[in-house]
């Protein structure tokens, strides 16, 4: 389950202008220009749980937890204040809407990205 989320995060996330991935505090991430997070995957063995964190619209985050909470959450936040508004979506159940995690991540990098790289997307 997990490879195969990955496989469809990479596709959607890299399908994205300026996206690269790399590793970063171990989890599996994409990022705008090698600099901006626009995603971390994460595939936690200790609770065998596999999700996307990537940030969100002010409330958005909020009204999806509390409309669909065994699909949405909210990600531990940092000690620096990270993550507070950033959704977290689980990936390891079998009904996954690939399409609604597309626009997720493009909701994301409409808010990470700089206007060049969202001009782009646009223009496609």
């Amino acid at each position: 389950m997990a490879a195969l989320g990955l496989y469809r995060v990479r596709a959607i996330a890299l399908a994205l202008p300026q996206v690269t991935e790399r590793l970063s505090h171990g989890a599996t991430c994409f990022f705008v220009r090698d600099k901006r997070p626009l995603c971390y995957f994460h595939d936690h063995h200790n609770d065998d749980r596999v999700s996307l964190w990537c940030p969100a619209t002010p409330g958005v985050q909020e009204a999806l937890v509390a409309s669909e909470p065994t699909r949405f959450f909210k990600p531990p936040t940092s000690a620096s204040g990270t993550y507070s508004d950033w959704l977290g979506v689980f990936l390891d159940h079998a009904d996954v809407d690939w399409d609604e995690i597309a626009e997720i991540l493009e909701d994301a990098f409409r808010l990470v990205a700089p206007a060049t790289a969202v001009a782009e997307l646009d223009g496609r």
